[in-house]
C-alpha cells in the first residue's frame, strides 16, 4: 500500500509496534536520528513520530513509531489509535509491514501483542531487543527454532549498543518484498464463527480475527459508518457476544500456546538478575519511605530548575538587552526602532527565556524515565490522584508547574488517559511559578505585618507560604469538579510495566530534549510572539495628537517641578501609558475592577501582565515613574506611598493587597501557557475554557477578599 505523508514523498511505511519499555522508541532513535517529525494522529494529541531510512536499494521507506500498547484490547486512548490504523487499511498510518520489537529478557510478556499483530495478516518481523542485557543474564536463545515456529523473521539487537541496525535495515527490505504474510494461528472459537462470517459479509475484505476485533470494538472505531456500527451491535446482541469473557478466553489462550514455545527456545544459565531491582523497589515504592524519595528528587529537579537555568536564562536577557542597545544606537528613535526592540526583540526574548527551564526539566525526568523510575512514580501516586480525576504520572506536573507552567503542561504527554491528561493540563497553572515571586513579594509587604509568630516564623513567610498552599488546594479541587464534569468513554486504568533499573542511554535523553524544545519554539513560539506584538501596539499607539498631548503634559508638570533628566523621561513614559490604547483599557476597565479595589494603573498592569505574570512589578515601576533600573524595593517604596485621590486613603491597603495577591494566585495570567495548552490540545477551546474559569475564580475570591478586609 502506497500513502502520502508529512514528508511530502511518496513511501512505503514500516510500522514499530511493541509493549512499553521495549526499547523501541530507542530503536527508532537509532534508525532515523534527528532525520525525525513528531506530530499527533488525526483529531487527537497522541504523539505520533515518523522518521525515513534509505535502504540498500536507494529506496527510502518511512519508519512510524507507534505508542506503547500492551495489547489489542486497550485501555487508554493512544492503544485505540493502534488498533483502530491497523485495522483501518484506509488509514494514513496503516503500515506496509510491521517490526514488532520485544524485550528479550521479558519475551513472554511481550509475545500477546506480537500473536495479535500476527493474526492480522500483515508482513511482520520479530525484533529481539536487549541482547546486551540478555548476555549479562545468561540467557541463551536458539533463534532458528524461535523463527520457525513462530513463521516470521527474528532479529536480535541492542538499542543501547547499536548492535544488529544494519540487520534490521535488510530485515525491512526483505519484509516489504515478501510475496505472502505470515498465516494466523489463531483459532476462533466455535461460539463466534457465526458472528464473524455475518460480520465479514456486512464489511468486506476481513479475515477472521480482523472480524473478531470489529465484534469487540464497534462502538468506538471511528472509520466504520454509522449504519455500520449499528448492524454489527445487533449482531453482537443476537450471538449473546461477551465481549469481556472472550477478551479473557483469549488472552489464556494464547499464553498457553506461546509459554511453552518460549521455555523451549530461551534458556537460562545463570540465575535471574532483577535482584537489584527487587530491592531498590522495597525502598523506592516503600509506603512511607516512596513518597519522601519521590519529593526529595522532585526537590532537587526542581531546585535545579531554579539554579541551573539562572544562570543561561540571564545569559539570554543579556544577549537581547545587548542586540536591543545595538539595534537603538543604530537606528534613530521612532516607531521602527519601538517596534524591533519592544515588540519583536521582547516577544522574541520571552520565548527562548523559557527554553533553559524546559531543556532542564525534560533532561532530569528523561534520566528518571530512562532509568526506570518515573514508571514506579506513576504507581505510587496513582490510587491518590485518581481522587481528583488525575493520573499517577500527574504528580510531576503539578510539582514542576512549581517552576514554571509551560514544561509542566508539555510533561503531560507521558499521560495516556485523554481525561486525566485534560485535567492535569487545565489545573497545572494554578501550581505558584516562578514567576509569581516577584508580585507576592512585592505586595505582602503591604498586605501582611513583618513580625514574628512563636518565636521563629516571620509571618510574612508564613503568608507566602500560605499563597502556595492556595494554589495547590485550587488546583485539587478543580481537578475534582472536571473530574465530575468530562465525559468520555475512556475508563481510567494505570496498565504500565515496572521496568527494569537501567543505565540511561544519552543519545535517547538527547533526542527527547530537542524534540520538545524545538516543539515549544516552532509551535508556541509563534503565539507568543503574536500576542506579544499587539500587547506592543496597545502600548505604543494611542489616538490622533493624544500621545503629543501626553508628552506636553508631562513636560509641563515636570518644568513646574523642577524635575530632573531621569524623572522627567520616566513622567512621560507614564503619561503615555497612560493615554496609550492599553492606557484607555485600563479606564474602561476600571468599573469592573473597582469592586476587587484596583484602579485604572491595577487594570493596565493586570493587562501587560498577561505577556508574564513578572511583568507587574515593571509596569508599577513605569506607571509611577520609576525607571526600569530600578530595583523592586524603590517600586514597594513608591506604592506604599501611593494615595488614592477620591478617598485619600493608601492605595495598596491591607484589602486591596490581598485581594491583588489572591487574584494573582488563582488568574490564568500567562499567554505562553495558553499557547502552550493550545498545542498540547490543538484546540483554543480548552484554553477559552481555562482562562475563563481561572479568572473567574480570581475574580470572586478578590472580590470576597476584598469585601471582608474593606
Amino acid at each position: 500500500m502506497v500513502k502520502e505523508h508529512n514528508t511530502q514523498a511518496t513511501t512505503k511505511t514500516v510500522a514499530l509496534l511493541g509493549n512499553p519499555n521495549c526499547g523501541k522508541s530507542s530503536l527508532f532513535n537509532q534508525l532515523t536520528g534527528l532525520s525525525q517529525k513528531v506530530g499527533n494522529f488525526p483529531g487527537v494529541t497522541v504523539d505520533k513520530k515518523y522518521g525515513a531510512i534509505r535502504l540498500t536499494s536507494e529506496e527510502e521507506v518511512g519508519i512510524v513509531d507507534f505508542p506503547g500498547t500492551y495489547s489489542f484490547y486497550p485501555t487508554a486512548l493512544d492503544e485505540r489509535i493502534v488498533v483502530q490504523s491497523l485495522l483501518d487499511p484506509e488509514s494514513e498510518n496503516h503500515p506496509d509491514a510491521i517490526l514488532y520489537v520485544a524485550d528479550i529478557t521479558k519475551l513472554e510478556k511481550h509475545l500477546l501483542l506480537f500473536s495479535q499483530l500476527k493474526d492480522l495478516g500483515l508482513p511482520l518481523a520479530l525484533v529481539l531487543n536487549m541482547s546486551d542485557i540478555a548476555e549479562k543474564e545468561g540467557l541463551q536463545l536458539d533463534q532458528q527454532q524461535l523463527a520457525s515456529q513462530l513463521g516470521v523473521p527474528v532479529v536480535v539487537v541492542s538499542s543501547r549498543t547499536g548492535e544488529g541496525m544494519n540487520k534490521m535495515i535488510s530485515l525491512i527490505e526483505n519484509l516489504l518484498n515478501l510475496k505472502q504474510n505470515p498465516p494466523s494461528d489463531y483459532d476462533l472459537p466455535n461460539e463466534v464463527r457465526e458472528l464473524t462470517r455475518e460480520i465479514q459479509n456486512l464489511i468486506p475484505n476481513l479475515n477472521d480475527y480482523q472480524a473478531l476485533l470489529i465484534a469487540h470494538h464497534h462502538n468506538w472505531l471511528p472509520f466504520l459508518e454509522t449504519s455500520q456500527k449499528k448492524a454489527v451491535a445487533r449482531l453482537v446482541e443476537q450471538y449473546e457476544f461477551k465481549t469481556l469473557r472472550e477478551q479473557v478466553d483469549e488472552t489464556m489462550s494464547r499464553f498457553d500456546s506461546f509459554s511453552p514455545l518460549v521455555k523451549r527456545t530461551l534458556t537460562h544459565h545463570t540465575p535471574e538478575s532483577n535482584d537489584f531491582s527487587n530491592k531498590l523497589d522495597r525502598v523506592l515504592t516503600h509506603r512511607i519511605f516512596g513518597p519522601v524519595i519521590f519529593f526529595l528528587l522532585m526537590l532537587l529537579v526542581f531546585q535545579a530548575i531554579y539554579a541551573w537555568a539562572a544562570y543561561p536564562m540571564d545569559a539570554i536577557d543579556w544577549l537581547f538587552g545587548l542586540i536591543g542597545d545595538g539595534i537603538q544606537q543604530t537606528l534613530p528613535d521612532g516607531w521602527l526602532s519601538s517596534l524591533l526592540v519592544d515588540g519583536l526583540l521582547a516577544g522574541l526574548g520571552g520565548i527562548v527565556v523559557f527554553v533553559p527551564q524546559i531543556a532542564i526539566l525534560f533532561f532530569l525526568i528523561s534520566i528518571l524515565e530512562e532509568v526506570g523510575y518515573m514508571a514506579r512514580a506513576a504507581f505510587m501516586f496513582d490510587r491518590l490522584m485518581q481522587v481528583f480525576g488525575l493520573n499517577g504520572r500527574s504528580i510531576v506536573a503539578l510539582i514542576s508547574g512549581g517552576a514554571c507552567a509551560i514544561p509542566a503542561v508539555m510533561s503531560t504527554r507521558t499521560i495516556s488517559n485523554w481525561k486525566e491528561r485534560l485535567i492535569t493540563i487545565l489545573v497545572t497553572p494554578f501550581i505558584s511559578c516562578s514567576a509569581r515571586i516577584p508580585v507576592y513579594t512585592v505586595l505582602i509587604g503591604f498586605a501582611v505585618p513583618a513580625t514574628t509568630v512563636g518565636g521563629i516564623f516571620n509571618l510574612q513567610g508564613l503568608a507566602f507560604m500560605a499563597l502556595y498552599l492556595f494554589g495547590i488546594a485550587a488546583a485539587l479541587l478543580a481537578a475534582l469538579v472536571f473530574k465530575w464534569i468530562l465525559k468520555t468513554r475512556e475508563h481510567s486504568f494505570l496498565m504500565l510495566e515496572m521496568p527494569e533499573y537501567r543505565l540511561p542511554v544519552m543519545r535517547n535523553i538527547w533526542i527527547n530534549v530537542w524534540e520538545k524544545v524545538k516543539t515549544f519554539l516552532m509551535e508556541a513560539g509563534k503565539v507568543i510572539l503574536a500576542i506579544s506584538l499587539v500587547l506592543w501596539i496597545m502600548a505604543s499607539f494611542a489616538p490622533s495628537g493624544a500621545m503629543d498631548a501626553a508628552e506636553q503634559e508631562a513636560l509641563a508638570v515636570a518644568e513646574a517641578q523642577a524635575l530632573d533628566e531621569q524623572a522627567t523621561e520616566n513622567l512621560i513614559a507614564a503619561k503615555k501609558i497612560e493615554t496609550s490604547y492599553a492606557g484607555r483599557l485600563g479606564k474602561a476597565i476600571e468599573p469592573v475592577i473597582r469592586p476587587l479595589g484596583f484602579d485604572w494603573k491595577i487594570g493596565i498592569a493586570l493587562i501587560t501582565s498577561f505577556a508574564a505574570r513578572e511583568v507587574f512589578v515593571g509596569t508599577m515601576a513605569t506607571i509611577y515613574s520609576i525607571g526600569s533600573d530600578s530595583d523592586e524595593n524603590s517600586v514597594r517604596a513608591k506604592m506604599a506611598t501611593e494615595i488614592n485621590p477620591e478617598t485619600g486613603e493608601k492605595v495598596y491597603n491591607r484589602a486591596t493587597s490581598w485581594s491583588l495577591l489572591l487574584f494573582y494566585v488563582f488568574a490564568m495570567m500567562c499567554m505562553s501557557t495558553l499557547a502552550v495548552v493550545k498545542r498540547e490540545t490543538k484546540s483554543w477551546k480548552w484554553p477559552v475554557i481555562q482562562f475563563v474559569f481561572m479568572t473567574g475564580l480570581a475574580y470572586l475570591t478578590s472580590f470576597l477578599a476584598y469585601q471582608w478586609l474593606s
